[in-house]
């Protein structure tokens, strides 16, 4: 039996249903589930995501059986509208559009009114008694099979366009004629076989064939690659087609009814705010390429309610049959054909943050969905939107305009005019903000290199906005005041303003203001719905948050974040403070235990200042303090000035510091004399810093607050190394408490950061009362990975598909991740109540925080801004793998 490729959908009818995106693709699955619960979808059929993949394994050829798979649906078609495919009196034309099972909103191609020949243009007049309107569809269908089919350069059609408006006098496309159209035709024609050596095909069929071609083609495309590595979509997914009746938003008024056509896009609530109000814009006599492409103007869909009052009404009906029916906000598109609503699609809408949060709060509240289904409506990685400064309403920077605030939030950057310098600019260190008249697919890199975007043109579902919302970047859109030079890479704004390339600009998307150089910024706050589901994650998740932090500025803001705790104080951080480092750098260079030890006895109080601090902010809850890992050539200086500045405090001369200084120089540092390492050989050091902790503890317990230290040494590999360091560490917390008169709860543990301390977890876990594993490090060593060099490969390494994500961002689950798991294990065995962390950067991922809950970890750490992050994420996986 052939293998079913094609779906029809038509009628009262539809083969697909909605859970079916991964073989008919999201739009696709999506039109058959509407068709099914009754609303008006014109009828079509979807050719599965698994002819893309076959076409590419097939040296780009059609399967058997294919074909006639697509005539029969054809003829499906032509039962349900009552048109004929290719016939010269009321012919059926179609639209060829892409549809993967995850949106991926203009990155791959469409192609509409394709059917169209000298012939059956004559049938469309005939039928819609509207001969300028035949000729525009006509023309729109050649340019768009040009480009998209062919490669033809769309501008080269633009400017045949633009030649006959200048002939013509008139400065819009609808003020041209039906002549006009049928002259711009014929020059379309000689276009195009003048670029492609062959004339514009009139067989229907062969023009579908080129256009479901076309629509594989495009999976490949460089915007859709781009697109799919930033949102970690995978390339071997391949995309569905979707070949559909062509309604007409573009034909103009029923001369016997007088009712009009149009088009629109709309969300079921507001995509920037969350706000529970029909949301878009639509435009009268258009298709529906041009409301997204920007050039023209849309109208607001209130608007609708007094242009066509029952469509309107027809439209809200929808709107509340939709979202009852997925329990999700949906972004949709319609076309009006004289009077009768179609739709077109529909989908679950992209959101900002702050939209996202709001929705699923509300919609609880609504009793749509349950807390755990709210939980999983969020994004935690699109959460970073909230979580960083915005602007300081009492700024004092001049607004240079105000567009349409399209995507919130605040970006401040120097201004670029392309993609491709924005993404120049950012690879060199520089913020930017990337101007343009407005956006088009092939920007997507530039617009995710920027901090934010401004365009001249387009409106609030034009790309540049659904776009930036995505990526949560600031876009203000449509400032139509102001004017791009492209080729003086100036923007000029109403009052004269001039800015050129290279100048400061600040973008507020929350309002749509555009301010002229750095505006002043303020901290975010958790409140609100932000709170609330913040709150529902925390009753449903089992994983403890705490976070990274080496100052009482980054305890603080974790804690106002919803911290339980700090995983990781890296204390040779706060060696490097202008009043520390030469006398770290006099105990390094000592020539004696004595001299090292006076040096270890200055900084002391400076670490125990540190502590008091950081145990005061953390009022009771846990602070794990990593003893020094780096190893000490890291502090010594590295240029001739320094080298002087150190001579002259150590009393050493140049020469010394010098010849120190390279001796204590490493081949490979990573993997040398660092960690406990440092603990083993001069153990006066770690000495001092236990001391420090727990004069700390001990002075705040008599102030009454508690405190509970938890003294981490890093890099152990063995059981002999944890064993003598942790010796060392009691007998001094001991001597400290017994001389304060203050017994306090303390914990010692280690990092499980070195391959072998996984293999050999259960003899470390017989001596250390906690495991933090250190995944940095654990990757690095895991995969023989320098993390200062592997920039130089890993991009060759992911674009081969030999990795799948970077390892230092998202943990290696089938390598590394089996370390941890063995790890955890291991200790369990032999320790059941040992307490599990982990505090590398992959604390923060929510991938990884998903790991970290099945293989049964206590917490995660990560950086204070990321908290709310890997609250949600914990909450996700709980309720995705219950434990």
């Amino acid at each position: 039996m052939t293998q079913k490729y094609v779906y029809y959908f038509g009628g009262s009818k539809a083969e697909g249903r909605a859970d079916m995106r991964n073989l008919l693709g999201g739009k696709g699955a999506n039109l058959a589930e509407m068709v099914n619960i009754g609303i008006p979808v014109p009828a079509g059929f979807t050719i599965t995501t698994e002819v893309c993949t076959i076409y590419y394994q097939n040296n780009k050829q059609w399967p058997d059986g294919l074909e006639d798979q697509i005539r029969e649906a054809i003829g499906k078609v032509e039962a349900e509208m009552g048109k004929k495919f290719g016939d010269p009196h009321n012919p059926l034309l179609l639209s060829v559009r892409s549809g993967a099972r995850v949106s991926m909103p203009g990155m791959m191609d469409t192609i509409l009114n394709l059917g169209l020949n000298d012939t059956t243009v004559k049938g469309l007049i005939e039928s819609s008694g509207d001969e300028r309107f035949a000729w525009d569809c006509y023309r729109r269908f050649i340019q768009m099979y040009g480009d998209v089919v062919m490669g033809v350069d769309h501008d080269l059609f633009e400017e045949i366009i633009e030649a006959k408006k200048q002939e013509k006098g008139v400065r819009l496309d609808i003020e041209l004629n039906a002549d006009d159209w049928k002259d711009v035709v014929s020059k379309f024609k000689a276009l195009y076989r003048e670029h492609t050596g062959r004339d514009f095909p009139v067989d229907p069929f062969e023009q579908l064939r080129g256009a479901i071609n076309a629509v594989f083609e495009s999976w490949n495309n460089p915007r859709a690659i781009t697109y799919r590595e930033l949102n970690e979509i995978p390339h071997d997914w391949g995309t569905a087609v979707n070949v559909q009746t062509m309604v007409f938003g573009n034909m103009g008024v029923d001369p016997e009814t007088g009712k009009g056509s149009g088009t629109g896009v709309a969300f079921t609530r507001d995509p920037a705010t969350g706000e529970n109000v029909f949301y878009g814009e639509y435009l009268m006599n258009a298709q529906g390429e041009d409301v997204v492409a920007g050039i023209r103007t849309p109208s607001p869909i209130s608007a609708l309610k007094e242009e066509m009052p029952e469509v309107y009404e027809e439209l809200l009906q929808i709107r509340t049959k939709l979202e009852q029916h997925y329990k999700d906000m949906q972004d949709i598109e319609f076309t009006i054909q004289r009077g009768k609503l179609y739709m077109l699609q529909t989908r679950a809408g992209k959101r900002t943050a702050a939209a996202a949060v709001r929705i699923a709060v509300e919609m609880v509240k609504e009793g749509l969905i349950d807390k755990e289904t709210a939980i999983t409506r969020i994004d935690p990685a699109q959460l970073d939107q909230l979580l960083h400064p915005t602007i300081d309403p009492n700024t004092k920077a001049k607004v240079l305009g105000t567009g349409l605030p399209a995507s919130p939030g605040a970006g401040v950057g120097r201004i670029v005019f392309t993609a491709e310098d924005a993404e120049a600019w950012k690879a060199r260190g520089e913020k930017v903000i990337l101007a343009r008249t407005e956006t088009s697919p092939d920007d997507i890199g530039g617009m995710h290199a920027a901090e934010g975007v401004l365009t001249t043109r387009g409106g609030m579902t034009s790309h540049a906005a659904v776009v930036a919302r995505g990526m949560g970047k600031p876009c203000v859109a449509g400032l139509e005041s102001a004017k791009i030079s492209y080729e003086a890479k100036t923007i000029t704004f109403a009052d004269g303003t001039v800015l050129k390339e290279g100048d400061w600009l600040t973008l507020n998307g929350t309002n749509g203001q555009v301010l002229e150089g750095k505006a002043e910024l303020i901290e975010p706050e958790l409140t609100g719905d932000f709170a609330t589901i913040e709150e529902w994650a925390d009753s449903i998740r089992k994983l403890k948050i705490r976070t990274n932090a080496d100052t009482p500025h980054d305890a603080q803001v974790a804690r106002n974040f919803g911290a339980e705790g700090i995983g990781l104080c890296r204390t040779e951080h706060m060696f490097f403070a202008a009043d520390r480092i030469p006398v770290v750098q006099q105990m390094i260079l000592a020539d004696s235990a004595e001299e090292r030890q006076k040096a270890l006895d200055r900084l002391m109080p400076m670490q125990k200042g540190d502590f008091i601090e950081i145990f005061r902010v953390m009022k009771g809850l846990p602070v794990t303090i990593r003893l020094l890992d780096p190893p000490l050539h890291e502090f010594l200086p590295h240029t001739d000035k320094d080298v002087a500045a150190v001579a002259k405090i150590t009393g050493l001369s140049e020469a010394e510091v010098r010849t120190k200084s390279e001796a204590l120089r490493e081949a490979n540092p990573m993997l040398g004399h660092r960690g406990c390492r440092l603990g083993i050989t001069y153990p006066e050091i770690y000495d001092m810093q236990v001391r420090a902790i727990f004069e700390a503890a001990c002075e705040l317990a008599k102030e009454g607050i508690e405190v509970v230290p938890e003294v981490m040494i890093p890099l152990v590999g063995t059981a002999k190394e944890l064993e003598i360091l942790r010796a060392n560490a009691i007998k001094v917390a001991e001597e400290v408490m017994e001389k304060a008169g203050v017994k306090l709860q303390y914990h010692i543990g280690t990092m499980i950061e070195i391959p072998r301390a996984c293999l050999t977890a259960d003899e470390i876990a017989e001596v250390a009362d906690f495991f933090s594993f250190g995944t940095n490090d654990l990757t690095q060593m895991g995969f023989g990975f320098s993390r200062d060099d592997v920039g130089k490969f890993l991009p060759d390494y992911l674009e081969a598909g030999i990795l799948e994500k970077d390892p230092f961002q998202s943990l290696d689950q089938k390598g590394i991740g089996q370390l941890v798991d063995m790890a955890v294990k291991k200790g369990r065995g032999v320790k059941p109540e040992l307490k599990l962390g982990v505090c590398g950067e992959h604390g923060g991922d929510p991938a990884s925080i998903q790991f970290f809950h099945r293989v049964g970890l206590d917490y995660v750490s990560c950086s204070p801004y990321r908290v709310p992050i890997a609250r949600i994420a914990a909450a996700q996986a709980q309720v995705k793998f219950p434990r």
